[in-house]
């Protein structure tokens, strides 16, 4: 075996040893955790609102006059008239908020006035009885609103909802192992209960925020049109017309009234504009954990190939002598080869050590997950291959060192 003169050469070139494994420790531990984090982000990017993207879209306006509530409560009855009248348009609604916005009301759930700690924290919908078929989400269980429970609420006449509609994420937290229709559940500070009427299936929140997460599917539909300076109305174009339907649906608006204002950059969107506002951080953030690996992961190449072309120069005389001596070109290749794994493998130990360090302290310092091993072992495996491909073509021009060279002057 050849460890014993490669440990002896180590011991002549410390620093350049030390410094390869070092980096190739640092490497692991940033590219693990670097992994990591774009695994949980895509996770998140790929979660399923529970709506038909594919054909809804958004158009939010503010209004222009602002004076009477009252005014606005009945132009939102004509704007979603004229809307559904389109041959473009299949359904549509006006509310505050919807999945994936990013922003809206959100409120404490509870299955007691005096209950210290909330169930959940719940985005709320205000909705009516075409919000369904417009979202395309079905009913788990129970039953939809009426027209008659939709009414115009203001920001101080908003609570208490007599009926709510729930998602079923958040009926299994509040009523775990049964139903939940007919059972109360307070979502306002109002001591007085909301009535669940029905159940959705999946039905993502408009929360955001990594922090959110345990609760991204947790929602509460209360029948009304919120009565607010802005609105936002979803609309569900038929299959195969949406960009129709987002050219007709802004005429009818602005031919039912032109005291609104609709913002030429995000005041109409398609649903896939939507999610990819919504996901634009975390796009970002795996972009960049993905940029910072590769540039790591070049630097640690570049390094290895260098030190070792520096190397193979250095000993062009110890590689003739022993190339005379008998070795043949693969022991040559062998040795550098074997020398590289034995650093990348100090390297790795030291490493995975360093990349449970940093993940210790984001989990402490930014509540994440545990680092999984296999994200280690990746990462270990990618290490030490590159490695080795890096110093096969140094090694390989070392083992054609002819034997003259042993008989050239030091």
């Amino acid at each position: 075996m050849q460890i014993r003169p490669i440990l002896a050469a180590m011991r002549h070139h410390k620093a350049g040893t030390i410094l390869i494994a070092f980096q190739i420790a640092l490497t692991l531990a940033i590219v693990c955790n670097a992994l990591f984090i774009i695994q949980q982000r895509v996770t998140r990017v790929m979660r399923p609102s529970g709506v038909d993207e594919a054909n809804l879209f958004v158009i939010t306006n503010d209004w222009a006059d602002k004076s009477s509530l009252q005014n606005i409560g009945a132009q939102i009855k004509s704007d979603l008239i004229a809307l559904k009248q389109l041959g473009t348009v299949q359904d549509a609604y006006a509310t505050n908020s919807f999945p994936l916005r990013g922003h809206g009301w959100d409120n404490y759930v509870r299955l007691s006035p005096d209950q210290i700690h909330m169930t959940a924290d719940a985005s709320i919908f205000f909705a009516d009885d075409h919000t369904l078929d417009t979202l395309g989400v079905k009913l788990a269980e129970g039953r939809n609103f009426t027209s008659d429970e939709v009414r115009d609420i203001t920001a101080t006449t908003s609570s208490p909802w007599p009926e709510v509609i729930i998602t079923k994420a958040l009926a299994q937290k509040a009523f775990p192992g049964g139903h939940a229709v007919g059972k109360p559940l307070y979502v306002t500070n109002d001591s007085t209960p909301s009535i669940v009427v029905g159940v959705t299936d999946a039905l993502q929140s408009h929360m955001m925020d990594s922090d959110s997460t345990p609760y991204a599917y947790d929602a509460v539909l209360v029948p009304g049109h919120l009565l607010t300076t802005t609105t936002s109305y979803v609309i569900r174009a038929r299959p195969g017309e949406l960009a129709a339907a987002m050219r007709e649906a802004k005429n009818a608006l602005i031919a039912q009234s032109r005291m609104r204002i609709i913002d030429p950059k995000d005041g109409i969107m398609t649903y896939a504009q939507v999610r990819a506002k919504a996901y634009e951080r975390d796009y970002g953030m795996a972009v960049l954990m993905g940029v910072v690996s590769a540039v790591l992961l070049a630097i640690t190449a570049a390094g290895i190939v260098g030190l070792t072309s520096f190397w193979v120069g250095q000993r062009r005389r110890q590689i003739g002598i022993r190339r005379a001596l008998g070795a043949t070109r693969g022991d040559i290749l062998s040795y550098f080869l074997t020398e590289n794994a034995m650093i990348g493998a100090a390297g790795v130990i030291v490493g995975i050590v360093l990349a449970l360090s940093i993940n210790l302290w984001m989990v402490m310092r930014f509540e994440m997950a545990r680092l999984s091993a296999i994200y280690i072992l990746a990462a270990s495996v990618i290490l030490l291959l590159l490695g080795q491909g890096a110093v096969l073509a140094p090694a390989w021009r070392a083992s054609r060192v002819s034997p003259v060279e042993a008989t050239r002057p030091a």
